[in-house]
């Protein structure tokens, strides 16, 4: 026997019991469990931030735990249950990759991508972009709004041109910014989406990268706050030359960890 298999078992059988006997998990609905999936994701991208496997192995625990309370939810409610949504996510991956399950070739992971893309529209989507989340977070839209429009050739075709534009959008914030523009926001954002579009393009996730420069700002922070007690002063009380001094202290010895 599959041991993969006898662990989701046991895993729908427990959501069985947990259903019929715990009063809390039967007043759970779609809509309350909703908040609490969004915190379960954001818990596993930090453990994924941190490079920490033991927690990611737990976090996926727990969002393994609510994907079967959703189909257990949809089971109730004659819907959908976990045989149909995992038939129906096999059926989809073996549609859109006809490079694999059918006679298609294709020449790497760009082709892959685009050829995606043209199966969403005819499968019946109106739009490239119809499957961007509306609640997504700005920085990860802008990312996947780019890779979408990339899908079907709407793209920059050298990361030098991406930079030019990227120049051009600063140029155009600071002139905003200089007038005391009532443009000055939207421009900023123009040059937030060019710089996510030069992060595609030199192959790194600009939310990766600025999570682990706020998680990096934190700790170099913190020890410098610790640095700060360890010396006796009050931070509330300390000019910006102070602070710096403390703050260039904290960088050098986290470099040297």
């Amino acid at each position: 026997m599959d041991e993969r298999l006898v662990a989701f078992e046991r895993l729908l059988n427990i959501m069985d019991d947990l259903r019929e006997k715990c009063p809390w998990d039967q007043k759970q609905t779609f809509e309350t469990l909703r908040n609490l999936t969004i915190e379960e994701t954001y818990e596993l991208t930090d453990a994924i931030t941190k490079n920490d496997l033991k927690e990611i192995q737990g976090e996926i625990g727990d969002l393994f735990l609510h994907l079967v309370f959703y189909c257990k939810l949809g089971s109730e409610q004659g819907a959908f249950d976990v045989t149909s949504v995992l038939n129906a996510i096999c059926d989809k991956l073996i549609y859109r990759h006809p490079h694999i399950y059918g006679d298609v070739s294709v020449s790497g992971e760009e082709e892959v991508l685009a050829n995606w893309e043209k199966l969403k529209l005819k499968a019946g989507k109106k739009s490239v972009l119809e499957g961007v989340p509306s609640a997504l977070p700005a920085l990860v839209k802008a990312t996947r709004i780019q890779e979408k429009a990339k899908g079907i050739g709407f793209e920059w075709e050298n990361r030098g041109d991406v930079w030019k534009k990227v120049e051009e959008e600063m140029q155009e914030l600071q002139v905003e910014v200089e007038a005391n523009s009532p443009h000055i926001e939207e421009e900023f954002g123009d040059v937030l989406f060019s710089l996510v579009n030069y992060a595609r393009f030199i192959g790194i996730s600009p939310e990766n990268a600025l999570a682990q420069t706020n998680q990096k700002f934190i700790h170099r922070f913190q020890l410098m706050e610790e640095m700060i007690q360890e010396a006796g002063m009050d931070i509330r009380n300390m000019n910006l030359a102070e602070l710096d001094t403390f703050w260039d202290q904290a960088k050098l010895k986290l470099k040297k960890v």
